[in-house]
């Protein structure tokens, strides 16, 4: 009986801790930075970079994938919405997952998620959605810059799935600027 007081009284106690120190292990987004950094990052840092390898390219994807999904957490959360968000929220995930299966096959270390400092979040929804437009049209140009390149089939077979998703993705958020026009 002690024994089970004890636990419980430390569980509260590490719980109370991370509450109070702003540790956040419960949530998958990143929180925004007001003053998003200009460090090249995700699909920017790809459009510049003369010289890909195939883990460059795969790691800019991650880091776009993760952008996307912050971004979208951080519209849905400041709005109130859910809709394309939450949808395509659980596909960027998917990408993630898809992306992470490269990384395990070509020994690539995962990176962590450091989209926060890159994070805008649009001041309406009219802008959230030309936001997703634009961020959907420079995600496509990536994948389009890495499938001119030689690529193993598994890796051109995923940037080929990402990109079609991409497109998808697109059409959403171009059908809701028109709908918030």
């Amino acid at each position: 009986m002690k024994t089970k007081k004890l636990y419980s009284s430390v569980l509260l106690t590490v719980a109370f801790l991370m509450a109070t120190s702003g540790l956040n292990i419960f949530k998958i987004a990143p929180t925004t930075n007001t003053t998003p950094t200009t460090e090249a990052y995700g699909n920017k840092a790809a459009l510049a970079d003369k010289d890909l390898t195939v883990t460059e390219m795969i790691t800019y994807a991650i880091q776009d994938e993760y952008l996307a999904h912050g971004e979208y957490v951080a519209i849905t959360e400041t709005f109130n919405v859910s809709r394309p968000y939450s949808s395509i929220l659980k596909s960027e995930e998917t990408h993630l997952s898809l992306l992470k299966k490269l990384t395990e096959a070509y020994n690539i270390s995962f990176p962590k998620d450091d989209s926060a400092s890159h994070l805008v979040v649009p001041s309406n929804l009219l802008e959230a959605a030309k936001t997703g437009v634009q961020a959907e049209i420079d995600n496509i140009a990536m994948y389009d810059l890495f499938l001119s390149y030689e690529l193993p089939v598994d890796v051109r077979k995923t940037f080929i799935a990402l990109k079609k998703a991409s497109l998808n993705h697109l059409k959403a958020f171009e059908k809701q600027v028109d709908r918030l026009s």
